[in-house]
């Protein structure tokens, strides 16, 4: 859960990192005021950092939305007290997201996305020159007003004329369409209890409602929660084993994001293999992608795909397969709140 706090400390650290406790420090006093943004990762786990200042908040009928300018990490977009990306990593997470399943495809022209609001999805996939169409679809209309009127970095995809943004449930959306997708990409918000996001993590969502609109040679890829050595075995292993119960060829991968304080996962799952190398994806980059990658090239994917020894062993024994009545949710349910503390 995301608190903002708002503290006045007064002295300076007594050598042991802490403070002397009355704020008097022997030489002088120091006093300063600070306002931090805090989210528990996990039970006896927080993470925090400074901000400069709460630039907005909102609230639709599914979430509460806020924009925190932060010291460490610039703009930061908040949804129900979870952070979603900051501004000064953001590119890891969009790029590890989008590229790697675009650049092994053949050829991919129609790509739908799930979720997405933010709009950062789909500004990486429209730098493919392969691209004719994107669908976005998100269910939060408020979400994309938002994203749309305070990311500036997104604002040129937002009026891209391949892009088409559509209000509406993802699996509704998908059910009802005809055609189908070179590759379906799953920016979702993670699977938290009581969130509206869980069903579409499930079995059965991926074998009836996505599997079936994927043209020949189709990839599903999906964000898939903190993917750390302790972190993993929240939702990130059960995702992998659920896809691979329904795709022949299934590969995790993960990246630290800093302003997530962990490693965070994706899994990319296909009936076709995926045989590409370092060398070919670097290839395939220059001939197809405008502009450069900050963080992504063909050594630093197989880099990501290749796990550590804890969490390869992890995955290769997990049994559990995700339905809606077998979830797993990652630590905590959103919540905002603002408190003082004198």
């Amino acid at each position: 859960m995301g608190d903002l706090s708002y503290s006045n400390d007064g002295g300076v650290s007594n050598g042991n990192g802490c403070s002397n406790g009355n704020g008097h420090a022997n030489a002088m006093v120091v006093q300063r005021k600070s306002c931090w943004y805090e989210e528990e990762i996990e039970e006896n786990l927080r993470w925090c950092f400074a901000l400069n200042s709460i630039l907005h908040t909102g609230a639709s009928q599914y979430q509460d939305i806020q924009l925190l300018d932060t010291k460490p990490f610039g703009k930061a977009l908040v949804i129900d007290g979870k952070l979603q990306s900051a501004e000064i990593d953001e590119f890891i997470y969009h790029e590890s997201l989008v590229h790697p399943a675009l650049l092994h495809h053949q050829n991919p022209t129609e790509v739908f996305i799930m979720g997405g609001g933010e709009g950062s999805t789909a500004r990486e996939l429209l730098r493919h020159k392969t691209i004719e169409k994107v669908v976005m679809c998100d269910i939060d209309q408020e979400v994309v007003d938002f994203c749309k009127s305070y990311l500036v970095v997104n604002r040129v995809a937002f009026c891209d004329p391949r892009l088409e943004l559509i209000i509406n449930d993802a699996r509704a959306e998908l059910e009802r369409r005809e055609e189908s997708y070179d590759v379906i990409i799953g920016d979702l918000a993670d699977p938290i209890e009581g969130g509206p996001c869980y069903q579409l993590y499930t079995k059965t969502f991926y074998e009836l409602t996505v599997k079936p609109k994927l043209s020949k040679g189709g990839i599903f890829v999906t964000q898939a929660g903190p993917a750390g050595v302790f972190s993993h075995a929240e939702v990130f292993s059960c995702i992998y084993n659920t896809l691979r119960q329904v795709f022949k060829y299934v590969v995790p991968y993960s990246a630290h994001i800093p302003s997530y304080a962990d490693i965070w996962g994706w899994v990319m799952a296909s009936d076709t293999p995926f045989v590409l190398g370092a060398d070919d994806l670097d290839l395939r980059m220059k001939q197809r992608i405008k502009g450069e990658n900050r963080y992504l090239d063909g050594k630093t994917f197989s880099s990501a795909s290749t796990l550590s020894k804890a969490v390869r062993k992890s995955l290769d024994n997990e049994t559990h397969v995700y339905t809606e009545g077998t979830a797993r949710f990652i630590y905590g349910h959103g919540h905002n709140s603002a408190t003082k503390h004198n």
